[in-house]
């Protein structure tokens, strides 16, 4: 049973951030900004695709049709427990081409559109996945579905989708979203104000201990009781910059 509970908390972190971004959300006049125009700092939550914003429905059509993927970007973090919102889905699964038809499936049962990294329409189709990324606009969230093959530096991303974690929500839907050391190190490559700033609230989530308070990060504000460089014990290296082409969470 407490097992089951444990599994279940990432979950509902992330349909409490869903309802914080709608709160957040309501009544916003559309600017003509996707999460591909967010700025460094206050991240995909101040665009338009933030509007509406729900990840779950297109995680469970991925779960359904059996594509193995894991949530990497801001949603891992919420589910984490940060408490930044987020305006897109970053995916990353491990472009074994046997996996294509199950998500070009996945995809198109949510009704989503594709495009290239180039922002080239390409027919959801397993053909589709045999690009290192596709970018994906479908009713409810919009972002990039990623693969090893980018460019990622130093990061052993392929390791990192080998021990993700699991999450569990109302039936029996799974969710695998990357682990917090991984997530840390990725934000750290990365090296925006955002990727840093997110990546020092982890490291405080990591050192607190369950029940005590954490500050919460709204609109690009940092408490300055948080640190900003990585905190004892905590694992960074080989972290290469990431391409900045890659998720924009």
């Amino acid at each position: 049973m407490l097992e089951n509970h444990a599994a279940a908390v990432p979950v509902r972190r992330l349909e409490e951030a869903v309802r914080r971004l709608r709160e957040a959300t309501a009544g916003r006049e559309r600017r003509g900004l996707s999460h591909e125009d967010a700025d460094d700092v206050a991240g995909t939550a101040e665009t338009d695709d933030a509007i509406g914003f729900s990840p779950l429905p297109l995680l469970r059509a991925l779960d359904e049709h059996g594509a193995v993927v894991a949530v990497m970007g801001q949603v891992a973090g919420i589910m984490h427990g940060s408490r930044e919102l987020t305006g897109d889905l970053d995916l990353l699964w491990d472009g074994d081409r046997g996996q294509a038809p199950a998500l070009a499936a996945a995809f198109a049962a949510a009704g989503a559109i594709l495009t290239d990294a180039a922002g080239r329409p390409v027919p959801c189709e397993p053909a589709a996945f045999r690009l290192p990324k596709v970018l994906f606009r479908s009713t409810f969230a919009s972002g990039d579905c990623c693969t090893p093959a980018l460019p990622w530096g130093d990061l052993p991303v392929a390791g990192f989708l080998a021990h993700c974690q699991l999450a569990v929500a109302s039936g029996g839907l799974v969710i695998r979203y990357l682990d917090r050391a991984d997530l840390i190190r990725m934000r750290r490559a990365a090296g925006r104000p955002k990727d840093l700033r997110r990546a020092s609230e982890l490291e405080c989530l990591a050192r607190t201990a369950p029940g005590q308070h954490v500050p919460a990060y709204q609109h690009g504000a940092v408490p300055h009781t948080l640190p900003q460089e990585p905190g004892p014990g905590t694992d960074v290296r080989g972290a290469g910059r990431i391409n900045p082409h890659g998720a924009r969470a």
